[in-house]
């Protein structure tokens, strides 16, 4: 008896401690969720980013489907929290792990995936090695995940879809965090999903595959959309002023002041030094973890002749 109590304790103690995202109204119809801004561990399913979801007359729209079948089903379980309405469509913004790696338990269960053509190709070009990564992190939790894509990506630079009676805008500016990221444009709502085109309250991560100067190109074109309400990649539901403080203008600083540095062959050690600690960034979260990779990476883009965009 005594052994069942224990038992018995711990199951609720698991069940108490078990991570779920919790929707936020941010329009009429209209729910973000907002995972941790730290970096992916076995407690957050790899769950580390925003996701978001949209309530219509004719089911549910889904953006962005987690890192894992079993990440799928808590963001299945954030939306019966608001409605038994099925998922009928997922739209993906990009092609990193927690953006896609859901698809299957969604497409297995009814739903339509949409992406554009180039998000799908880069989601096909990373998926293994997404998926070696994620095991590291994951373990067990990642079984059963398999690689799903849209069966018929658009094929053009934007889409435009009335879903459930709600007009949707898919549109790529230039590639970002990855190439062929996405934002979602809810026009009637006023609301954009931004994908990794926008981080806030923690700091971005420039990759060897995405250009810095292209990812603010990127972002500057995204900064034309008339949203009232921002649902960013990574950090709290947010608004133009603190998008361009944490994300617009660090990307600035980072093109202007390494493309400077690196134009001037300043060297990469010397660069990294120099530009390392810059203090007006250390309250961004993961400012340690990330932001003298970030310099570095960028330096190297520069020498490497990936300037995109004017600066």
């Amino acid at each position: 008896m005594r052994m069942l109590m224990i038992a018995l304790l711990l199951g609720l103690s698991a069940t108490a401690h078990a991570f779920e995202l919790v929707p936020q109204r941010v329009a009429d119809g209209v729910y973000a969720l907002i995972g941790p801004t730290g970096g992916r561990t076995y407690d957050n399913h790899g769950l580390n980013a925003n996701f978001g979801f949209v309530v219509t007359e004719q089911g549910v729209l889904l953006i962005d489907s987690g890192a894992s079948r079993q990440g799928a089903r808590i963001l299945e379980a954030a939306v019966r929290q608001v409605t038994e309405q099925p998922i009928r469509w997922v739209v993906n913004t990009g092609s990193q792990d927690h953006r896609w790696l859901g698809n299957d338990y969604f497409a297995a269960n009814g739903a339509t995936l949409i992406a554009l053509d180039r998000t799908v190709q880069t989601q096909r070009a990373y998926a293994v090695q997404h998926l070696d990564s994620l095991r590291r992190v994951l373990k067990e939790r990642l079984d059963g995940t398999e690689p799903a894509y849209a069966a018929e990506p658009i094929d053009a630079d934007e889409g435009r879809r009335v879903l459930g009676g709600v007009p949707v805008e898919l549109h790529w500016y230039a590639d970002a965090h990855f190439p062929g990221d996405v934002v979602v444009w809810l026009p009637e709502q006023r609301v954009l999903f931004s994908g990794d085109h926008i981080y806030v309250d923690r700091m971005l991560s420039v990759h060897p595959w995405g250009p810095a100067a292209s990812w603010r190109k990127a972002y500057r074109a995204v900064r034309g959309i008339p949203a009232e309400t921002i649902v960013p990649g990574h950090g709290a539901v947010t608004d133009w002023a603190q998008a361009q403080r944490d994300t617009g203008d660090y990307l600035d600083w980072l093109v202007n002041e390494v493309g400077t540095a690196a134009e001037d062959w300043e060297g990469l050690d010397a660069t990294v030094q120099r530009l390392g600690d810059a203090e007006q960034w250390e309250y961004l979260d993961n400012f340690e973890l990330l932001h003298r990779g970030n310099v570095s990476r960028v330096y190297v883009q520069f020498e490497n002749g990936e300037t995109g965009a004017s600066r």
